[in-house]
Parts: structure tokens; sequence; C-alpha cells
């Protein structure tokens, strides 16, 4: 049992925070991010007049690396996906900031989950344009009129005459790249959409750290996938997913190969390439996208 002198002595216990100080703590934490976004919105003025006229401020490998950088350092109660929501918010905002963002959807059989996903991206308030069919879009961005144009996934299901990435192996505007693989946060929530989407922009790609870049190839017709697939591991490629693609009567294959990597066009790889029938073309590169919680 305590004596008098130390029940006098013994410090008063701590007051227990009430319901309105927790609530007066949690605005001087708002007013303090928000006084921290202001700043950070005058930095990318700064980073906007640098370029006077330069290319279309539009980085996806290095929006994928801060994401990733910040889900590294990330702990506590905030889940991980809201990093990853209010971050690609914040990146869709400034981008605006620094050029007009206008982002062309390519509806797939009017299926409303491509228009879903893009929101997810690229923030629910920026002004989006749907297009019927993946050449429309594309051609809204050689014109543009948009700053990308969000594409259904090639699949090798599809006919020739469907696949919209051989518009990219020659062309006769400005260039067109994929610059980004859709969704970016991969578990997918229950009712959340699901499809898979590329993003084509005339952008160049920019590297993120961890990318793979798709390769277009023309080659003989006798050549199928495992002969392909060696002939890829010989140049020193790690090939993924690879697409073979003939039109009837043609005098070669088409082939749409995914590989490790963020290749470039002087990539002397490519001039490695057995059996080609032309240059191999780089179609563009992207952010391995993100797959759980870090």
């Amino acid at each position: 049992m305590p004596s008098p002198s130390q029940i006098l002595n013994s410090p008063a216990p701590a007051a227990v925070p009430d319901l309105a100080s927790l609530r007066a703590e949690l605005d001087r934490l708002d007013n303090a991010l928000h006084d921290t976004l202001m700043r950070r919105a005058e930095v990318v003025k700064r980073v906007a007049a640098l370029r006077v006229k330069g290319p279309v401020p539009l980085r996806p490998g290095r929006e994928a690396a801060i994401i990733r950088r910040l889900l590294a350092r990330h702990a506590g109660g905030l889940p991980a996906f809201g990093i990853v929501r209010i971050w690609r918010e914040l990146l869709s905002t400034t981008t605006a900031q620094q050029h007009p963002l206008v982002v062309g959807v390519c509806q797939a059989e009017g299926d409303a989950a491509y228009l879903a996903v893009a929101r997810e991206h690229f923030g629910a308030l920026t002004p989006l344009r749907t297009y019927r069919n993946p050449a429309e879009a594309i051609n809204e961005v050689g014109a543009g009129h948009a700053t990308v144009a969000v594409l259904p996934m090639p699949t090798d299901s599809e006919a020739p005459g469907a696949a919209w990435w051989p518009a990219l192996m020659h062309q006769d505007g400005p260039r067109i790249h994929v610059v980004a693989r859709l969704p970016f946060w991969t578990p997918r929530p229950e009712g959340s959409p699901s499809v898979q989407m590329l993003v084509v922009s005339a952008a160049d790609p920019d590297p993120s750290g961890q990318d793979r870049s798709l390769l277009a190839l023309e080659l003989p017709l006798d050549i199928g996938q495992t002969r392909l697939g060696a002939v890829l591991a010989a140049a020193g490629f790690q090939a993924g997913t690879t697409i073979l693609q003939g039109d009837a009567g043609a005098a070669g294959t088409r082939a749409l190969v995914e590989v490790d990597g963020f290749v470039t066009d002087d990539d002397p790889r490519l001039s490695a390439l057995q059996m080609v029938l032309r240059p191999p073309v780089v179609l563009g590169s992207y952010a391995v996208p993100i797959s759980g919680e870090p």
C-alpha cells in the first residue's frame, strides 16, 4: 500500500483525449496536408515553366516509381490501396496543371468496365471521351485531340483485322507508343472491374525501374511459338506473352512479344534477332502493375 508521501508525489494521470480534441488534431493535420499540396503545386508550376513548349508532361514510368517508393515506406492502419488512390488523383491533377489531360477510351462492345478502370487511373474528374473502336482512339491521339488512348489488351483469339497493335508498326504521323498497363493496382476488390488494358500516347515511354516492353516482329510463316522463343532467347530477351497473327495470303506472320525490361530502339539485342523479315519495332513499355500489399 503506497504511503501518503508517495500518493502526494505521484504524477497526475494523463488526460484521456476527448472526441473534440481528436477532431481538432485532425483539422490541424488536414491544414498541414493542404499546405504541403499547395507547395507541391508551386514546384509543379516551376517544372512546367522549364518545359516551355516541350512534349506533353506525361511520365507514367516516374508516376509508377513514385507510388512504389511510397508503398515501400508505408506503415500504419491506412490500407495500401488508399495510398495508390490518393496519389493517382494527385498525379493526374498535377499533370493536368501543366497541360490539358484528355483520355480517350475504347469501349469494347460498350463495356462500361473500360471507363471505370480509366477513371480509377486517371482521376474521377479527368475528361474522358469514348470511341467505338481502337483505330478511332489512336487517331485522336495522333491528331492531338486526346493525350492518351486506353485500349483493350491484345489477345491471340482476336481476328487479324480486329487487332489494333499492327497499326503502331508502320505510322505516317507522330509515333504512338504503349506507355502503361491498367489496372496498375491489380488486387481487385469485390465489384471492381478486372479488364486488362494498355495505354498509348504520343509521349515517349519512360522507365519505372520495373518494366516490360512490347516488340512487334515480322517473321516467316513457318516460325511457331517454340522456335520464336528460341530466337528471342538467343538474342538475350526473356520473353513472356507472345501473340502470332497472320492475314490470309500474307507472305509472313506478325508477332507481338512481351519481354522483360525497358527496351529502346537502339537496344543492340534487336539487331541480334535472327530470321526477322524486317527490323523489329519497339511498340513501347509499361511499368509492371502492383500485385498487392507492400
